[in-house]
């Protein structure tokens, strides 16, 4: 049996996300989607039982079998050796992610030479959809709805109405866009 983990933030998952990892699905016996429980990254929206939730709600409602969604609780390398994966999928949505994602396999290889990454593209209409563009959009009081799964539109919409102090107020307007989540 082949595995192959797709690990990543996933704050929010993306339609790119989903998109490969349909794919990953039809290369591969069984996907770990390993959401990474820390983040460098300062902007995150959702904590990591919230983002793999939604991962899990977007896998049932495509009806994905062979995907197991997991926490990403230490290094890459170390977690595939624990589950004896062999294969990491990275997606490269543009020529700037090369530049991060090719040094992180190289320095991979070089900790644990066993573990292949295997870089894949997400489907051109997804290629310019960053998850930072997504909690952007959605502070703004913008639709994301051609950008997500349905199930992460739910999780936004919900966001923004538990936390209404994160809306960014329109230019001029002198309040908030209270009223944009209330559909």
């Amino acid at each position: 049996m082949t595995t192959a983990v797709y690990p990543g933030t996933f704050d929010p998952l993306t339609m790119g996300h989903l998109d490969l990892i349909r794919r990953s699905t039809r290369q591969f016996d069984r996907v770990i989607v390993a959401v990474a429980g820390v983040s460098m990254k300062a902007t995150s929206m959702f904590d990591i039982g919230e983002r793999m939730q939604m991962v899990r709600e977007c896998i049932d409602e495509e009806g994905i079998e062979n995907v197991t969604i997991d926490c990403l609780d230490r290094m890459l390398v170390d977690y595939c050796r624990k589950h004896d994966v062999r294969v990491v999928v990275r997606g490269l949505r543009v020529y700037s992610d090369f530049e991060y994602e090719f040094q992180m396999a190289l320095t991979n290889r070089k900790l644990a030479p066993e573990i292949e990454t295997l870089f894949m593209m997400p489907n051109e209409n997804y290629s310019y959809v960053t998850a930072s563009m997504i909690r952007e959009i959605t502070r703004y009081g913008g639709d994301t709805s051609s950008f997500v799964p349905p199930a992460v539109s739910r999780h936004l919409v919900e966001y923004m109405k538990r936390h209404p102090e994160k809306h960014i107020m329109r230019e001029g307007s002198g309040v908030a866009n209270a009223g944009a989540f209330d559909r």
